[in-house]
């Protein structure tokens, strides 16, 4: 948007905070190379444009705001005069992408002094070669800094989920290959029961009816109901009793293994029904091992499944395979953020999930989200871990609807971010935690993610005791853009 053009006064430039060190011929040269231009209430220009000028107040009123999830969020209002925007980073020409990083309106009649971006960036070369160098040097000195902290973050954060993730599978992997030692134990022991059987003089019915219990046997194991102990301590008793009285000497070593196959006394009776009373015990021998070959694949069968939930896990949270930007529902990247983290969590801090499954699936880049997850949760165990390192409270995660986006809640029972210091947990390198054990990048990184690359916002709410961190983000698509700084304190 055009404004009107007016006279430019070098003694009025001059006047101005950012050029009243300026020789008298600088100022000639400014107002030859710029202008000064009225705007009238209403948009100068939008986020996102190409930045082609350079803008400082001279008088009026000024709202600057960043695009959230398609509305625009006020960031800033002001009527000092001095205040710049626009094109401040022209000096680093196309090394970086020239666009405005924000929206600026003015609410009056605004008169602004407007350099063109080119001009601006001569300007600065040719006056103060100096303090370009050192502006370039910090601006990709930091990207580069961050950048380098950065990978050796992720690379950390991966070195710890790879050390939770390997504790969660070895305990179903031990419990499988332990399955798979006892089972090939009891086969051959069933094979060595049923020699004796089959050495015995049964007559065909008798075998093809005790074939038909084992059948039988075998189905009532996959369902067996779940018994209190005091339930399961009386059945044991019972089944023990009649194996004693039939010629069982073992019977209490069988009854606890009957019962939790769901067997009891009117099943034995079947048993005995069918067999000769001599060879009962070896009967009873035989289908004990069938019980117990059924109960030890149920194991197999509960640790492999858990080994592939881990591991479709893993994928979920690296997204391997996966476009990089596409729809996604937030709770299955939250599960599986939560699921590589058990092992960090630990078992003293208890997992609150309090998700509105009535929220649709948003647009987002799902790997880096769930790194924002992985930030957010390990700072709130890190908040309830005591000088001893353990780890003692409650971690809530929280989906909901709010004002039409998507609001993803951690709230811990830790002790809280200190009121002097609130402003300051997102800035870059900033970190409460002690040498070593904290780059200051982790909320940075997430700032960036949600912000820059989603368009949403987050926030912190904290008093000791009940810390929560939300993220807000759109519910509809966004252009997906490159992360841009966030703006400086000295600009509108």
């Amino acid at each position: 948007m055009s404004g009107q053009l007016m006279p430019c006064s070098p003694q009025e430039v001059g006047a101005l905070f950012l050029f009243e060190k300026l020789e008298p011929e600088q100022l000639g040269r400014l107002c030859a190379a710029g202008r000064v231009e009225l705007f009238q209430p209403g948009p100068v220009y939008a986020e996102g444009d190409p930045a082609t000028c350079f803008y400082v107040m001279i008088e009026g009123s000024v709202v600057l705001s960043r695009q959230v999830g398609g509305d625009d969020v006020e960031v800033t209002r002001t009527s000092q005069s001095g205040v710049y925007a626009g094109a401040m980073q022209a000096y680093l020409g196309d090394r970086v992408r020239q666009a405005y990083n924000n929206s600026m309106r003015v609410t009056e009649p605004t008169r602004f002094f407007v350099l063109p971006a080119d001009t601006f960036a001569e300007i600065m070369q040719d006056w103060f070669p100096m303090a370009v160098h050192l502006l370039e040097g910090l601006f990709f000195g930091s990207k580069n800094t961050q950048a380098a902290i950065g990978q050796r973050e992720r690379l950390l954060a991966l070195g710890s989920l790879s050390a939770g993730l390997t504790h969660e599978l070895n305990n179903p992997a031990a419990a499988a290959v332990r399955a798979t030692s006892s089972l090939r134990e009891r086969v051959a022991k069933m094979r060595h029961k049923l020699a004796i059987i089959a050495e015995s003089p049964f007559s065909r019915e008798q075998l093809a009816g005790l074939i038909e219990i084992q059948e039988r046997t075998a189905e009532r194991v996959a369902k067996a109901p779940s018994l209190s102990p005091l339930e399961a301590s009386d059945r044991e008793d019972t089944l023990t009793d009649w194996l004693e009285d039939h010629g069982c000497d073992n019977g209490w070593q069988l009854a606890p293994t009957f019962v939790q196959a769901g067997l009891d006394v009117d099943w034995l009776d079947q048993v005995a029904a069918a067999v000769d009373e001599e060879i009962l015990p070896n009967s009873i021998g035989w289908l004990n091992y069938t019980i117990e070959t059924e109960l030890l694949m149920n194991e197999i069968e509960d640790s492999t499944t858990r080994i592939s939930h881990l591991v479709d896990a893993a994928k979920q949270y690296s997204q391997l395979d996966r476009a990089p930007y596409r729809v996604v529902d937030v709770h299955e990247l939250l599960d599986s953020t939560l699921l590589m983290l058990s092992g960090k969590i630990g078992q003293d801090i208890r997992v609150v999930k309090e998700y509105d499954r009535t929220l649709p699936p948003v647009p987002a880049y799902p790997a880096e989200l769930n790194q924002v997850w992985t930030n957010l949760i390990d700072n709130a165990v890190c908040a309830m871990k005591g000088d001893d390192g353990v780890g003692q409270g409650t971690l809530t995660v929280r989906t909901a609807l709010d004002h039409e986006q998507l609001l993803v809640e951690f709230g811990d029972t830790g002790t809280g971010i200190a009121p002097e210091i609130k402003d300051r947990i997102f800035d870059p390198f900033f970190t409460t935690k002690p040498v070593g054990q904290g780059t200051g990048l982790g909320l940075d990184i997430s700032w960036r993610i949600v912000v820059n690359k989603h368009h949403g916002t987050m926030r912190v709410e904290s008093v000791p005791g009940d810390t929560r961190f939300q993220v807000l983000l759109p519910l509809t698509a966004e252009t997906p853009e490159a992360d841009t700084p966030r703006s400086s304190k000295e600009t509108v």
